[in-house]
């Protein structure tokens, strides 16, 4: 076991769940109501949310964009986490999902926290650079089709001050990154993994959580 994490049983996983989280009542609502759904799989869980929201707060971020939204779990958990006068750029190319979360920011009180972007993330990040925020964002959260996740990445890294934090999820991919590539999704997260290593711009740690989550702090 020397060096490994701790293989999570069932029933671990649901003493983690109990013991290792602070569940907004409104965030259970919400898991709830995407758990029937066809890509619900697509969905954080609580455990990274409530580790998500304690980056957020550890680094006092105020200013935070988010990149993939599924239905909202994720934005719900950053803006929890965020102080009164602080923001979310929430960007995803369809609200078709991204509906069936707003009412439960609007009853957790935080949709004026959350500025939803319905365009690809792409063009959204740019244009923001394009209005002077270059070094201005405290954190971004990375969820969203793989092929893209590099240049998601070198924009994250643009619009970041020092300091910030880029959090990309999936980085494991179900342990296919440690197999020879079977699919394009899997290839761009070898060469993602890969670059962000060997990246010295910024300082960074794979997780072994979830399924994969890497922090990359913009030097």
């Amino acid at each position: 076991m020397a060096g490994r994490s701790l293989p999570l049983s069932d029933e671990l996983q649901a003493y983690v769940d109990r013991h290792g989280t602070r569940e907004h009542p409104v965030q259970a609502e919400l898991r709830a109501a995407t758990a029937g759904m066809k890509h619900a799989l697509m969905q954080i869980g609580p455990d990274q949310g409530s580790f998500m929201a304690m980056l957020v707060k550890l680094i006092s971020a105020r200013r935070t964009i988010e990149i993939g939204v599924f239905t909202g779990y994720s934005a719900l958990s950053v803006a929890l986490a965020l102080p009164a006068d602080g923001r979310l750029v929430a960007c995803d190319i369809s609200d078709e999902n991204v509906k069936i979360g707003v009412p439960f920011w609007q009853r957790a009180g935080v949709a004026d926290r959350i500025d939803l972007r319905i365009a690809p993330a792409a063009d959204t990040l740019r244009a923001m650079l394009a209005a002077g925020e270059a070094g201005q964002h405290d954190f971004v959260f990375i969820d969203a089709d793989k092929s893209s996740y590099d240049t998601y990445y070198e924009l994250a890294l643009a619009l970041l001050r020092p300091g910030g934090l880029v959090v990309i999820d999936n980085t494991l991919w179900g342990g296919a990154v440690a197999r020879p590539a079977d699919s394009a999704d899997t290839r761009a997260l070898q060469a993602l993994n890969a670059r962000v290593h060997g990246d010295g711009r910024v300082d960074m740690v794979l997780l072994p959580f979830s399924d994969g989550v890497t922090l990359a702090r913009k030097r």
